[in-house]
Parts: structure tokens; C-alpha cells; sequence
């Protein structure tokens, strides 16, 4: 049997709510149980944990400081240009210098530049072109669009002086996969609080898709039902978890639903930036018409909305909601773009449409056909969630109105989320039935042997 030593104390019961049920399993960085459901009354009277952190604080993994400058050549070099896990001075592009308040500095926590390609997506309008910016490939486990906006937040955070970071959001989220992997990255301690039906609320949640990933990486997960969550909102529980976490000597920083507030935002307004150096070094020889992509919590949309009308792209952005109205989400980026003293109305930068069809997370039998269609036709796999939902309304769209998009040179924003697909299994099987048994005739010559499989 393999034994592990860690430097920080495995004494420490900092578990953030009162368990009800919890099963046996736990943390070996930090010894509470890893799964729970989230209880909203007031636990019993305790006193604090003696674990404190002060070992922790020791054995913390500094990330390294970049010796780079925060001059106006170093902000023109690419996010790319400093190590993994490095943190930077932050400087804005020129376009967006003036936007308040500016990040001071930024992780490298994403694979970038993410690669932009022709897609050879089937059916389109008379002279179209799609292509495709696959930031599904920023790494991170996987983590898509999530990461850019992290490597803002999380430098907030080690900022702060933050010990751990609690995030929020549904429960196959990839923003939650995404903040679980990256603190862990920085030796954060990470808490989610994660939303399932009320059926499904006192049982273990499983190890599907991204419940997998966080549960391996340690996460401390808590469960609540989707109805109490409703009632609640998710700026008081993670404010009930923050006051808990506080008490037991911790010092926990907030991440919103999605990492989409207006910090966060940064993330897609550098990715424009990211966009125009593609294009003037050449590697991409394409002047871009619209961007299309997923909306999930209006951060992405607001960055690339307000980034693209600033900067010299002046791309059209067309954006798919995949939960909320799209009234809900002008309203939502306007407070973003508000939060960055921005000066422009979301309805005048960002067209978005309604593509949620049955709801969140819910999947129609068409909407997945589309998925595993478009795998097979161009080898590219959506998530059934966000990118999956927002290339189907964009079909939808360009069958019903191909005046509209004739002739356009279209970037569709592919933002990850694979490890959604493992939630669909159930739903896919029948679409993927392309299999057989090998028929090796008789006359084929046989003996044991002769095929080595090492």
C-alpha cells in the first residue's frame, strides 16, 4: 500500500456546513468530507478548528513572478509569452485602457493563443464561411472558456491573501470543474456549491463528467436542491458558506456564478486582443463579419461584445442563451459593463438570442442529434450544454434566414465543456449504434500464438 505524507495538518475538520448523510469519503490535504448537502440553518455552536491555515501558509506553492515589465511592449506581447502558472502586472490593450476599475495582475493559467480554423460545418448560406476559435482548448482539464476569465479572478484572490475559493453554479458545471483544477493548481483549498433536483439532493451525487474531476482534485462539494436555490440565490449561499468558512479561521474569496462579474470579464476582452494579433501576424488571414457563442452567465458575452466594438475587429457578436431570457442577460451584461465604466448600452453591442430550448442542462433528441451529426461531419464535438445549444441556433438562423448571413465570414467560439456529454450517455446511445462484430471467414488460417497483443 502506497502512504503519502503531507505537509499540511490532515487534522483539520474546517468542513463549511453541517453534513447531513456524508459518506466516507475525505480529503487528504484537508481531512473534511468531501460531499454533503448544503443546509441552510444555523449549524450547532463549535469551536473553531485549530487548523488555522498556519501550515498551510508554509508550504504554499508560490506561483512565480514574472520578470516581465508592465510596459505598453510588454502588454503587446501574448498571454502565452510567460510561464504556466506565472502572474503578471496586468496591462489593458490601448482600446480598453480607459475602462475602470483595471486588473493588476493576471495568472497564466490557459494553453494560449487558442488556435482559429476553417469548419467545415454542413448547409451554410450561399458564400458563408464558419470558423472556429477552439478555446475548448485552453487546457485546465478540459476547462474551456472558464479559464480566461479565472486567470483574473484567482490572481484577485492570492492578491487578497485568500486561502480558498468558494464558487457556485449547477451540477455538471464546468465553471466549478474549472475553479476546482485551477486552485488546486495554486494550492487553494475549493469549495462549490453545487444545485440537482430535490429528488436527488440527500444522495451522492456520483462521479459523472465534471463531478469526477472535482471530486478527484479534492473539492469540497455541497449539494442544493434546484427549488431551494431558486429561493435563496446564489449571492446568499455562497455568502452563508463565506461567513462559515471565516469563523472557522479561513480566508475564502468569492467567485460568482460562472466567474462573470465584471473582473472576470477581462478574460474575453484580452481573448479580442488575442484575436487581432492572430490576424496581424498573419496566422489567420480572415477579417471577421460576426462572432458567434454560447451564453451561460454573460461574462463571455460581455467581454467580447465590449471588446470587439472597441478594438479594431468591429465583429458583429451574436450570442445564444442557454438558460435565462435574453432580456435577462442585456440586463445582467449591462451591469457588467456598467461595473467597467464602459459608456455603451449591451443592446447596441450584442445581439442575443433565445436558444434554451427545453431548459438548462436539458436536451432535446434533435439538439443531441445535431451534436453527434456534427462530430461525424467535421470531427469537432460540442458539448450538449453551451457550445452544443448555441451551433444549433445558428443553424436554426441561417435555415430560416440566410439573407442574413450570406457572403458573412462567421468566428464561432467553441467554449468546452466536453465532459458534459458523459451526463447524455443515456440520451446518445441511439445515435451512435456504429459498431459490429469483425466476421473473420473460416478459410482465414488460425494458431494460437500468432497474434501478440504485448
Amino acid at each position: 500500500m502506497l502512504s503519502f505524507s503531507f505537509t499540511r495538518s490532515s487534522s483539520c475538520s474546517c468542513s463549511p456546513v453541517r453534513l447531513v448523510q456524508p459518506l466516507p469519503i475525505t480529503s487528504p490535504t484537508a481531512g473534511g468530507t468531501l460531499y454533503g448537502r448544503l443546509v441552510c440553518a444555523s449549524p450547532p455552536n463549535r469551536a473553531p478548528p485549530a487548523c488555522s491555515r498556519a501550515a498551510a501558509s508554509s508550504s504554499r506553492i508560490t506561483p512565480m513572478e514574472s520578470d516581465r515589465s508592465s510596459s505598453s511592449d510588454a502588454a503587446d506581447q501574448s498571454p502565452a509569452g510567460f510561464g504556466f502558472l506565472c502572474k503578471k502586472a496586468y496591462a489593458p490593450p490601448p482600446w480598453a485602457s480607459h475602462l475602470r476599475p483595471l486588473p493588476s495582475h493576471v495568472f497564466s493559467l490557459g494553453h494560449l493563443p487558442t488556435p482559429i480554423h476553417r469548419w467545415n460545418f454542413p448547409n451554410l448560406p450561399k458564400g458563408t464561411e464558419v470558423w472556429l476559435k477552439r478555446d475548448d482548448l485552453t487546457g485546465m482539464q478540459l476547462s474551456g472558456n472558464k479559464v480566461r476569465k479565472l486567470e483574473f479572478l484567482l490572481a484577485d484572490a492570492v492578491a487578497q491573501g485568500a486561502d480558498s475559493i468558494i464558487t457556485i453554479g449547477g451540477i455538471q458545471s464546468n465553471h466549478c470543474r474549472a475553479t476546482a483544477v485551477a486552485t488546486k493548481y495554486l494550492n487553494l483549498d475549493c469549495y462549490l456549491i453545487l444545485r440537482t433536483s430535490k429528488v436527488l439532493v440527500d444522495k451522492d451525487p456520483g462521479l459523472t463528467g465534471n463531478l469526477l474531476v472535482e471530486r478527484l482534485v479534492g473539492a469540497h462539494v455541497d449539494i442544493i436542491s434546484k427549488e431551494e436555490y431558486a429561493k435563496i440565490g446564489s449571492v446568499t449561499l455562497t455568502e452563508i458558506l463565506k461567513e462559515k468558512l471565516i469563523k472557522e479561521g479561513r480566508k475564502p474569496y468569492v467567485i460568482p456564478v460562472g466567474g462573470s462579474n465584471s473582473l472576470g470579464t477581462w478574460g474575453y476582452i484580452e481573448a479580442i486582443r488575442e484575436i487581432e494579433r492572430q490576424q496581424h501576424s498573419g496566422s489567420v488571414k480572415v477579417k471577421f463579419d460576426d462572432i458567434v457563442v454560447a451564453c451561460g452567465s454573460g461574462g463571455t458575452i460581455a467581454g467580447l461584445s465590449l471588446g470587439s466594438w472597441l478594438s479594431t475587429l468591429k465583429a458583429k457578436v451574436h450570442a445564444f442563451s442557454v438558460c435565462d431570457d435574453p432580456d435577462y442577460f442585456y440586463d445582467f451584461v449591462q451591469g457588467l459593463l456598467d461595473g467597467l465604466e464602459a459608456g455603451v448600452l449591451s443592446r447596441d453591442i450584442v445581439d442575443i438570442h433565445n436558444a434554451k430550448g427545453l431548459g438548462y442542462a436539458i436536451s432535446t433528441a434533435e439538439e443531441l442529434k445535431f451534436v453527434k451529426d456534427i462530430a461525424t461531419a467535421t470531427g469537432v464535438i460540442l458539448d450538449p450544454v453551451y457550445s452544443g445549444k448555441a451551433a444549433y441556433g445558428m443553424m436554426k438562423d441561417m435555415t430560416e434566414n440566410p439573407k442574413n448571413w450570406e457572403g458573412r465570414k462567421v468566428l464561432f467560439v467553441h467554449t468546452g465543456g466536453l465532459l458534459g456529454l458523459y451526463d447524455k450517455v443515456d440520451q446518445l446511445v441511439s445515435t451512435v449504434a456504429n459498431w459490429r462484430r469483425m466476421d473473420v471467414h473460416e478459410s482465414v488460417p488460425r494458431k494460437d500464438g500468432t497474434g501478440k497483443m504485448f
